[in-house]
């Protein structure tokens, strides 16, 4: 059974979902309705208790619907059997949920041998995957989960979800049960890898500035999965629908902004205007990773480096503030090395 026609992103469609609860007057969710392009990483983003998990786990049947539809690239997913429906959606949870008694490798070929996968075929995806979460196949396939960190443990529930090559990832505050400065790394590594990957992605999230970092859209919910906002992180942060979504953004949203903003957009100065030294900032970076990188280090200005690290321009706060007071287009493009700034 395959629910989508391909492997790198597939339509969601739900329309009119609803989910009451017996004996609960009021539904969990309430007539939610909305569309996911293939290849689009969205963020719901709520208060504990308004229904964001809720909606997501309706998508793959953890939970049923009570009414309305979902489909997948036009197939209705409650006419499928929702075992075999899981097996074809990536599911990734705050927990992350590994088999203690089993390996790396075993966790990761759970679904591959559901599916049927030979041995070899089965082998070479888990190595693969290994890899591709900058997790070496001979130093961690044969450990088990109590044996690697939290930051370890959750790439991989990452790899376990990518194993079958799902065309939809499902993904629940898969990074808040991290310190800080992993669950930066992951979210940068994360987003390394939908570049490559391009899944159709619901990402459940209560950290706003988590949502804009990573989110192609953001789903801003208030009770019962109502949408208050449904836009690009950049619409949202310039133009909140209302008072509500305000508050999410709260304070700073100017820098919030600088995360989706890249160095090349703003004017550089000379490269003699930096102080020099072993501390730089990449062309590939945010202008939030340079004012990072200018706060921790105190200098007046940083030098900019091109990929093959040559100096191309300096950058300074002033010239960061410049930026915003312009109102450059934002381009979502500079997602991709969020919080990866080299000076940091």
């Amino acid at each position: 059974m395959q629910i989508a026609r391909n492997t790198s992103g597939a339509r969601i469609v739900l329309d009119g979902v609803t989910k009451t609860y017996h004996n609960q007057p009021i539904a969990a969710v309430e007539n939610f309705s909305m569309t996911v392009e293939p290849g689009e990483l969205i963020m719901f983003v709520g208060p504990s208790g308004c229904g964001k998990t809720t909606t997501m786990k309706m998508i793959n049947r953890i939970i049923e619907p009570t009414s309305g539809s979902i489909s997948i690239d036009g197939r209705d997913v409650l006419s499928l059997d929702p075992n075999e429906l899981r097996r074809h959606i990536g599911y990734v949870i705050q927990q992350i949920g590994l088999f203690p008694h089993m390996t790396i490798a075993e966790n990761v070929a759970v679904v591959p041998r559901l599916l049927g996968w030979s041995k070899a075929k089965t082998t070479e995806r888990v190595e693969e995957l290994l890899a591709t979460v900058e997790l070496e196949p001979s130093e961690f396939a044969g450990r088990y989960p109590k044996q690697l960190s939290g930051g370890q443990q959750q790439r991989v529930g990452v790899a376990r979800a990518l194993a079958a090559d799902p065309p939809v990832m499902l993904m629940d505050e898969p990074f808040g049960a991290t310190d800080p400065i992993t669950r930066e790394k992951l979210q940068a590594e994360f987003l390394r890898l939908q570049e490559s990957l391009g899944k159709t992605i619901i990402f459940v999230t209560h950290d706003f500035d988590e949502a804009v970092r990573l989110g192609d859209r953001i789903a801003v919910l208030s009770n019962r999965s109502q949408i208050e906002q449904f836009d690009t992180p950049a619409n949202i942060l310039t133009s909140p629908a209302n008072d509500y979504v305000a508050s999410f953004i709260g304070h700073g949203a100017a820098i919030k902004r600088l995360v989706l903003i890249p160095v090349t957009e703003a004017k550089l100065g000379p490269v003699g205007q930096s102080a020099g030294g072993p501390i730089t900032v990449s062309v590939d970076d945010s202008l939030r990773d340079a004012l990072d990188s200018l706060v921790l280090t105190g200098l007046p200005a940083l030098t900019v480096v091109d990929r093959s690290e040559r100096p191309v321009g300096s950058i300074s706060v002033d010239r960061i503030s410049a930026v915003l007071g312009a109102e450059v287009p934002i381009a979502p493009v500079a997602r991709r090395s969020a919080g990866t700034g080299q000076g940091a």
